[in-house]
């Protein structure tokens, strides 16, 4: 009588966590899961060891207890170009999202052919679609969103020694929803530049061309979401205090019923008083913006940005879902 030998033991298969279209996008864009990753840890682990150290030097400096032009200017400006270096390096990330994941999403699967073979399995094309273009999208959401969010908090933890210049600085652009917003417009305009273009590489450089334009309009355009606030002083005298923690957009001379000239009226003329006196000038002016009218600019040009992507998006999804992959 012979007896079977046992079966060996095999080790049980552990089952994934992540199943159909979620890990094939995560294995697909595993180097974009891992790199955003690193970056957002990365600069997370920075910006808090960067502002104690900003908080300890202007603690040995005497702040809080003394106001904030009491304290040295070298150490005023340090902080501030510190903050102001670190957000420009942020104001790239969208451009980035927009040329390296945005532009090659679709057009490096068309031009593979994958596209094609994933949509004749089992997968719809326009499931296919909205998972792709959802994936990316949350992830430029993700990683911008915690670094703006930090980057805001290390400024406002400076007070009133960061520059009040946040309109043209950097505070504008990277923190609060505008850092989210910018790329997920720019993520989105790589997308639908990539889904016409459908060849990666020259859907990447019109992406960067494109995107660059559009981030340098709305830097020339972004003074016109408020209405700026007007000051009004004696001429000849100082600068009110209320200016030095401001925006200023422009300035003006006026006469006594409100009519606005330039501000180099009368500079140049041989007798700039008498020149003054026969316009009837008597009023400098001041327009500006206030710091309390940040949030709500950041939140128009977020929104404005915001629909312009659901615009992109939506036109993808229509193109790619019409026209052969």
């Amino acid at each position: 009588m012979t007896t079977s030998a046992p079966a060996p033991a095999t080790a049980p298969v552990r089952p994934r966590r992540l199943r159909g279209l979620a890990w094939l996008l995560v294995r697909q864009h595993r180097a974009a899961l891992i790199l955003c990753a690193a970056v957002t840890v990365l600069g997370t682990a920075w910006m808090l060891y960067r502002r104690e150290a900003a908080l300890d030097i202007l603690r040995s400096a005497g702040w809080p207890a003394l106001p904030a032009d009491a304290i040295d200017p070298v150490v005023r400006t340090r902080v501030s170009n510190e903050l102001d270096s670190f957000g420009g390096r942020l104001g790239f990330l969208p451009l980035l999202f927009g040329v390296f994941l945005g532009a090659p999403l679709i057009a490096a699967e068309r031009e593979q052919g994958t596209a094609r073979l994933v949509t004749t399995q089992s997968v719809p094309r326009g499931r296919w679609l909205r998972w792709k273009l959802c994936f990316a999208l949350a992830l430029a959401a993700l990683t911008t969103g915690i670094l703006g969010l930090l980057y805001g908090w290390w400024w406002r933890s400076a007070g009133p020694l960061a520059s009040p210049d946040w309109l043209n600085g950097a505070l504008f652009d990277s923190s609060g929803p505008v850092l989210v917003a910018t790329a997920l417009f720019t993520t989105s305009l790589g997308i639908a530049i990539g889904a016409l273009v459908r060849r990666a590489v020259p859907a990447m450089t019109l992406t960067f061309l494109t995107a660059g334009a559009a981030l340098f309009a709305g830097e020339v355009l972004k003074a016109g979401l408020a209405t700026p606030r007007r000051l009004v002083a004696p001429i000849g005298g100082p600068a009110p205090h209320a200016l030095f923690d401001v925006v200023e957009v422009d300035q003006w001379v006026a006469t006594a019923s409100g009519r606005l000239y330039g501000w180099s009226t009368c500079v140049h003329d041989a007798a700039p008083d008498s020149c003054r006196a026969a316009h009837g000038i008597v009023n400098q002016v001041w327009e500006y913006f206030g710091p309390d009218q940040m949030a709500g600019m950041q939140w128009i040009a977020a929104g404005v940005l915001l629909g312009l992507s659901a615009v992109l998006v939506g036109s993808v999804l229509r193109w790619t879902r019409r026209g052969s992959l």
